[in-house]
């Protein structure tokens, strides 16, 4: 596995972990898809810092800040979607139905960022 992935893998874990604390915050006072909404805007703004210093070694932009969320758009409609599904659909515990939706969309998450937070390489010269 190379740097990159595994240290993705990691703030991954970490940021799962904040999402999942916020959520469980939020689903106190507000319904699970709300929750799940704001808990996953609040943890993809440290995630967005923590990859850009550790994953991808690049310094953090407005440009990249701003087309970071396109990064969690697959992420988010993959677990939302998700999340309704196992609580709605199948009655799992909307306690527990985030983290398992969210293990289907990392990598299509780690593709997309990748492509956001790292310049093009440019093409090979002909000398």
């Amino acid at each position: 596995m190379s740097r990159q992935m595994f240290t993705f893998a990691v703030i991954g874990a970490v940021n799962t972990g904040t999402y999942y604390c916020f959520y469980l915050l939020f689903l106190t006072y507000l319904p699970y898809l709300v929750a799940h909404v704001a808990a996953t805007v609040l943890s993809m703004v440290g995630s967005f810092f923590l990859n850009a210093r550790f994953t991808y070694r690049t310094r953090p932009t407005l440009r990249k800040f701003l087309l970071f969320p396109l990064t969690n758009a697959a992420n988010f409609l993959i677990t939302t979607a998700g999340v309704y599904v196992l609580v709605d659909l199948m009655h799992f515990s909307s306690r527990f139905a985030p983290l398992l939706a969210s293990l289907v969309a990392i990598p299509v998450t780690f593709v997309v960022s990748r492509r956001i937070m790292l310049p093009k390489a440019e093409p090979a010269r002909i000398a």
